[in-house]
């Protein structure tokens, strides 16, 4: 498959007109927030495309990125939003509106497996086995050929894979379980900003 990547510094390009449809993923130095920082945040509308914003970790001054990711007329899906949201609100300073989440999907409507990966997904969706190999490279530097492509393979699979799961939602009649979950992923956020991030709805 031939991946159209761009490579973009600081921000989204004036000109760039994206999709009301777009996926979005992001790399860190690390899953502590309040230590690593957010390096990369990657779009895709869905034609084996990736543009992959280079942040500025000093500023993290991308006015044209931060529209699109508050537009809410414009879709964005993640996998596994939470992680991504609470990276982007620390360090954007924005919230994410319109959102929807593979990883919060699989968990509700592939009951029948304990695998919810984007790998795992990837693999059975669309029928690609990919590395993530890269996953635990060195973002904040300037970037291999390699790490592009590893970046461009977490959002360019995530239209496919979000139809897919829809698609079980609604047939075992779990997607209104699903859109009522998906809402809180924004509250959820916020208790890991106020470090509550054990289950709040335990005994």
């Amino acid at each position: 498959m031939n991946i159209d990547i761009k490579l973009h510094k600081e921000d989204l390009p004036d000109q760039l007109i994206l999709s009301d449809n777009i996926a979005v993923d992001c790399e860190f130095m690390g899953l502590n927030v309040e230590r690593d920082a957010l390096c990369l945040v990657q779009i895709s509308t869905g034609n084996n495309d990736a543009h992959i914003v280079k942040l500025n970790r000093d500023t993290y001054d991308a006015p044209n990125l931060k529209k699109v990711l508050e537009d809410k007329n414009i879709k964005k899906i993640f996998h596994y939003a939470r992680a991504d949201l609470l990276f982007i609100k620390k360090n954007l300073k924005i919230n994410v509106e319109n959102v929807d989440c593979t990883k919060l999907m699989s968990k509700i409507a592939r009951s029948y497996s304990d695998k919810h990966g984007l790998k795992d997904l990837i693999k059975e969706f669309t029928g690609n086995d990919i590395s993530k190999n890269l996953q635990s490279s060195d973002f904040g530097g300037d970037l291999t050929d390699k790490q592009l492509k590893y970046c461009a393979n977490d959002v360019i699979y995530l239209h496919k894979i979000y139809e897919s799961l829809k698609k079980i939602l609604v047939r075992e009649k779990r997607d209104k379980l699903y859109d009522s979950s998906v809402k809180f992923v924004g509250t959820r956020v916020d208790l890991d900003l106020a470090s509550f991030t054990s289950d709040i709805w335990s005994h």
